[in-house]
C-alpha cells in the first residue's frame, strides 16, 4: 500500500514538473517571437504638418522616428509626391506616391540633414532599439512658385536584409504628410455628384444588408479642403437609430482628384422600415441632401410573402370561379 502511494505521489510530481517546463518553454518562445515581431517596428511623429510657403525662402523643421523594437535598425529618408491617380479599371482615384503635377513641386525642394550636417536628398540613419531620433528637413523654394497647395510625404523606410519565418523581408515605411500653402490666389471650389442611398454594401466578395450612403467630391480648385458627410437614419415614428459621428464623415481632398465619401450603418437590423437622409458638403459649397425610405426584409420573409400572395391570388381565382358557376346554375 505504501509503495502504491509513493508511486502516485511520484507520478504527480513528474506531471507538475513537466507542466512547469512546458509553460516555461512556451514563455521563452513567445518572448523570442515578440522580439522578432517588433524588430522592425518603427513609428513617426507627427503624422502631418502644415507649412506656409513664400517664393525664394528656406523653411526648416523636423520629425521624430522611434524604433519600437529591441534591435538596432537603419532607415533612409526621402520625399515623394502626395497625389491621386485615376484608375480606368475600377473608375476610382487611388492614392499614389509617384505621380508629379503642379501641386507636388514641393517634393523637389526638400532635403534632409545627414550625420555630417549636410542637407541631401536621400540620407541614411541608424536607431538603436527603443531610441527616438530627430530627422531635420529643409524646404528651399525657388524664385517662382505656383500659387495654391503643395503636397508631399516624407518617408522613413527601413533597410533590412533579414527575413521573417515566412521568408518575407521585414520592412516598414511610415510617412508624414506635408501640406504646403503657397501664397498667391487661392481657389477653393468643388463638385459634388452621385449622391446615393442603398440597403446593401459589398464587403469583400459578399454583399451584406446595411444602409449605405456615398457621394463623389471633386476638387476643382488649387488647395485642399475637407468634405463632410452625415448619414442619419430614423424610424417611421421619428426615432433616430444612427447618425454619423466624429471624423467618420470627413475626407481631405487635394487638387486634381475626385474621391468617394461614404458612410454606413453597420448595425442595420434584418427587418424594418427606415427613413435615411444623406447630407454632403464642403467648406465652400452648399450642402446637398437626398432622402429615401428604405424597407429592410430578409430573403426568407420575402419568399414567404410571395408564397402567401400566390396562395391568396389562387384562392381569389377559385372563389370567383365558384361564384360564376353558381350564377350560371341559377340562370338555368
Amino acid at each position: 500500500m505504501k509503495d502504491f502511494i509513493r508511486k502516485v505521489i511520484y507520478s504527480g510530481l513528474v506531471f507538475v514538473l513537466g507542466c512547469v517546463a512546458f509553460l516555461s518553454f512556451n514563455n521563452v518562445y513567445a518572448e523570442d517571437n515578440t522580439e522578432e515581431d517588433v524588430a522592425t517596428s518603427i513609428s513617426i511623429s507627427p503624422v502631418s504638418r502644415v507649412l506656409e510657403l513664400e517664393a525664394d525662402s528656406i523653411y526648416e523643421d523636423y520629425f521624430k522616428i522611434t524604433n519600437n523594437g529591441k534591435k538596432a535598425l537603419t532607415f533612409e529618408a526621402y520625399a515623394s509626391p502626395y497625389s491621386y491617380t485615376y484608375s480606368d479599371a475600377d473608375e476610382e482615384y487611388r492614392l499614389g506616391f509617384n505621380k508629379e503635377n503642379t501641386y507636388t513641386q514641393i517634393t523637389r525642394w526638400i532635403t534632409f540633414k545627414d550625420a555630417d550636417g549636410n542637407y541631401v536628398k536621400n540620407p541614411k540613419y541608424k536607431a538603436e532599439g527603443g531610441e527616438t531620433i530627430e530627422i531635420h528637413y529643409r524646404v528651399t523654394t525657388p524664385a517662382s512658385i505656383p500659387a495654391g497647395g503643395q503636397y508631399a510625404v516624407l518617408f522613413a523606410h527601413t533597410l533590412s536584409d533579414s527575413e521573417d519565418v515566412s521568408g518575407i523581408k521585414a520592412e516598414a515605411s511610415p510617412g508624414m504628410v506635408l501640406y504646403g500653402r503657397a501664397h498667391g490666389e487661392t481657389i477653393t471650389t468643388a463638385e459634388i455628384s452621385d449622391l446615393e442611398l442603398s440597403q446593401t454594401v459589398k464587403v469583400g466578395s459578399e454583399e451584406k444588408t446595411m444602409i449605405n450612403a456615398s457621394a463623389k467630391i471633386k476638387n476643382t480648385g488649387n488647395v485642399d479642403f475637407m468634405a463632410y458627410g452625415t448619414l442619419k437614419v430614423t424610424g417611421i415614428f421619428g426615432r433616430t437609430y444612427y447618425e454619423t459621428k466624429g471624423n467618420q464623415g470627413k475626407l481631405s481632398i487635394i487638387p486634381e482628384s475626385e474621391l468617394v465619401l461614404s458612410d454606413k450603418w453597420e448595425d442595420t437590423p434584418y427587418f424594418g422600415l427606415f427613413n435615411a437622409t444623406w447630407t454632403v458638403s464642403t467648406s465652400e459649397e452648399e450642402p446637398q441632401t437626398i432622402t429615401k425610405t428604405i424597407l429592410i426584409l430578409p430573403a426568407p420573409i420575402i419568399i414567404l410573402m410571395i408564397l402567401l400572395l400566390t396562395i391568396v391570388i389562387i384562392w381569389i381565382i377559385i372563389v370567383i370561379r365558384k361564384r360564376k358557376e353558381r350564377r350560371s346554375r341559377f340562370m338555368v
